[in-house]
């Protein structure tokens, strides 16, 4: 076999390894370029969008109608301890980063927002650590670092609420359905003497 033949083979030979190889990475779908292309959830259930335009943060809280929290099914009472309760968990159904910063800006532009994405969070109005849905946008929203009711006095209220589950002294639901209603209310009573 001459020079030339020899590499036709190996070129021939990598092709074929290189298509066997593309044939069984796991597929990927493309990232939403509006909001109407995020994954939405069925009607009737809770966490249902309405609204996906002129929402609004008030007084700490996201517009209910752009993102009213929605739980992952996935977590229950009966799995708390294999589940939320675990050390480590959050970090096992956190979404990507390049997942998070498409919906991060589509939710900017649902809010109004048109100052830099780094002075919001994107943040679960469920957490995580709450059982909340990890990438549905009804459970994600900019939520400001400024201002006296921002992400870092949700973060306190988040892992008051974590504590009060894992420890049994509140229901999981209970506490899904206080963060969504009204983190800041929760807030209050934290900080009040």
């Amino acid at each position: 076999m001459n020079y030339m033949s020899k590499r036709a083979v190996y070129a021939i030979v990598f092709i074929v390894i290189l298509a066997v190889l593309l044939t069984r990475l796991p597929k990927v779908s493309p990232l939403p370029a509006t909001q109407s292309d995020l994954p939405q959830p069925s009607p009737g259930t809770p966490g249902q969008v309405t609204k996906t335009t002129g929402c609004q943060t008030v007084g700490g809280l996201p517009d209910s109608a752009c993102t009213p929290g929605e739980a992952d099914p996935r977590v229950t009472t009966a799995n708390l301890t294999s589940t939320i309760c675990k050390s480590g968990y959050t970090k096992t159904v956190r979404p990507v980063v390049q997942v998070t910063n498409k919906i991060k800006q589509v939710q900017m532009l649902a809010y109004g927002n048109a100052d830099s994405l780094s002075n919001y969070e994107l943040d679960h109005l469920i957490p995580l650590e709450l059982g909340g849905c990890p990438d549905c946008p009804a459970n994600l929203w900019p939520e400001p670092y400024a201002g006296s009711l921002g992400a870092k006095e949700k973060d306190k209220v988040e892992n008051y609420l974590h504590r009060e589950v894992c420890n049994g002294r509140l229901a999981l639901e209970t506490a899904q359905q206080e963060i969504a209603a009204n983190w800041t209310a929760v807030y209050q009573r934290l900080v009040s003497p």
